[in-house]
């Protein structure tokens, strides 16, 4: 289970919209947000890309995915 409040927070404070972090996943707006809310797995690929677009330190990353 990801720590949706924190990956919520972490993309507000990246400024961008979700739209945009959706499209760069390769995801619909409610696709990511299936995934934040728990109801899907991110998978390995999408973790890294937000972990880059993001600019999660390792911490963050940690706190977030393997909360």
């Amino acid at each position: 289970m990801i720590n949706s409040k924190l990956l919520n927070s972490k993309m507000k404070e990246s400024g961008f919209k979700r739209k945009y972090i959706a499209d760069q996943l390769n995801l619909s707006y409610q696709g990511l947000r299936d995934k934040i809310t728990g109801k899907r797995e991110f998978v390995v690929s999408e973790v890294k890309t937000l972990k880059d677009i993001l600019h999660l330190n390792d911490q963050a990353f940690n706190d977030i995915f393997f909360a």
